[in-house]
């Protein structure tokens, strides 16, 4: 096949190419540019803006945003640092957003200009797939075009889960997408779900003066994460005066002008300006084609992928989000790799042993390994400690909150997890979790030497504790 050909009227079909991926977010990008660097013929199909929720409604748009508001509350406790502001410091939410605009626009323009570097053809709009090798494009005007491949890898990642019997409307009740383009903050908010997206938003809007209550049917903030982590977290929201109703859920919800009034259980009503569902993701599976193509489902609506990420369908792969096993922008690349490897004859397979979680509230928290509850299932389990507020680093910034926990297995010293809460844990993690991946012991973690004063010398602190030889705590009777 050379150049285009007419199908059929209004139908184009373009030369084959190696790949074509369904889906230009952060897994399907940058597998499209580790596949054109391999020296594949490649393309990506993408309905919306190249990025796709990580860059555009998530990850990099909420972070610009928390940065903001640490600068604000930091303002505000200017006179703690020897600063005094002549006159108290004020929140100008449109300038924040458009701070987030800008820098969203320069990134999502950047991957356009990956794309051409790299000899990445981009089409705009809808993909389905027709068969096994073959793509259609269906563009905004309705114009189709046929990409013919010799392997699929569909990338069309997640979005926001509804909660039955609570419709959305974008205005008073809301998903996280439509926070990011709210014209003024709500004086008030109740979020539903105190996982990492839920948690997010309620630092971020607390730091911005809004009163902010969370509803969490589990027992804990950040369900997901150690228990020592969340009764941390927990602890950190209650100073913020944040309301937590955990081990409760919404009974009913009442939208009025003035508000929203929600009952949770046991008959207690929440009255606030309006209401943010984070209920977790659903899977963009939807009317792309998989089941004429031979692609299996998961119960869920993710795609059924093997560890090399194939699906059913030999020469059609799933990455990231969409295939259900790690909903994160950096596995979502992970996994990419994995597929343009396997696409072009390779024998790569997943692997998230030592896959770090982050999240960004205030304090943050990070985690890699196991937890002490799966430790607990199969090690003789051992725990060393330490306080931020123990480190003269940590007293300099004015980011005393937080500790540093290591698990490891005591009848061998091997380092099992570790789970940290504290200023700049979403990048202190990544020692830890090279540490576990290499194999090393507790002993070992503890014996490289930190520079000082950092804050990640709290890591080696307590890999010391774990062995009662922490220098800077008090001895353990």
């Amino acid at each position: 096949m050379n150049g285009k050909v007419e199908l059929m009227p209004g139908v184009v079909i373009i030369d084959k190419y190696d790949i074509v991926i369904i889906g230009g977010g952060p897994g399907g990008y940058t597998a499209a540019i580790r596949a054109a660097l391999k020296g594949a013929k490649v393309a990506v199909v993408e309905n919306d803006k190249l990025g796709g929720v990580c860059l555009n409604r998530g990850c990099i748009p909420s972070k610009a945003l928390i940065a903001s508001a640490i600068q604000y509350k930091k303002a505000k406790e200017a006179a703690t640092y020897g600063i005094n502001l002549t006159s108290p410091p004020t929140c100008d939410w449109g300038a924040m957003r458009a701070r987030k605009d800008k820098i969203v626009a320069g990134l999502v323009g950047g991957i356009g200009q990956l794309f051409k570097s790299h000899g990445v053809d981009h089409y705009q709009g809808f993909g389905r797939i027709v068969s096994a090798n073959e793509i259609a494009v269906i563009d905004r005007a309705g114009v189709e075009t046929r990409l013919a491949a010799d392997n699929i890898i569909v990338a069309t990642g997640s979005r926001s889960a509804d909660l039955p019997g609570i419709p959305i409307d974008g205005q008073q009740v809301v998903t996280s997408d439509h926070m990011f383009e709210l014209e003024k903050l709500p004086s008030s908010i109740l979020i539903i779900g105190a996982g990492v997206i839920g948690c997010e938003w309620a630092f971020m809007l607390s730091h911005l003066d809004v009163k902010v209550t969370i509803v969490e049917m589990l027992d804990h903030a950040l369900p997901m994460e150690d228990e020592n982590s969340s009764k941390l977290i927990e602890r950190e929201l209650k100073k913020l005066k944040v309301g937590l109703n955990l081990g409760s859920r919404v009974e009913s919800l009442a939208v009025e002008k003035t508000g929203v009034t929600t009952t949770l259980t046991g008959g207690k009503t929440v009255e606030a300006e309006q209401v943010l569902v984070s209920v977790g993701r659903a899977f963009n599976t939807g009317d792309i084609g998989l089941e004429k193509a031979g692609v299996e489902l998961n119960e869920n609506g993710s795609i059924k992928v093997g560890p090399d990420c194939r699906t059913a369908a030999p020469h059609i792969f799933a990455i990231g989000d969409v295939a259900g096993e790690s909903l994160l922008a950096y596995t979502a690349v992970h996994d990419g790799t994995v597929a343009v490897d396997n696409a072009l004859g390779g024998a790569a397979e997943k692997n998230y042993t030592c896959v770090p979680s982050v999240i960004f509230t205030h304090p943050e928290v990070a985690s890699v390994g196991l937890t002490q509850k799966k430790a607990a299932e199969r090690y003789d389990v051992g725990i060393g400690k330490y306080p931020l507020r123990a480190l003269g680093k940590a007293h300099a910034e004015n980011e005393i909150a937080g500790e540093v926990m290591v698990i490891g297995d005591r009848k061998t010293d091997k380092l099992l997890g570790v789970h940290m809460v504290g200023a700049h844990a979403t990048e202190i993690i990544h020692t830890a979790a090279l540490s576990i991946d290499r194999g090393l012991t507790v002993t070992e973690l503890g014996s490289l030497t930190f520079a000082h004063p950092v804050i990640s010398e709290a890591l080696m602190e307590a890999a010391h504790d774990f062995h009662s030889m922490s220098i800077h705590l008090a001895r353990k009777r």
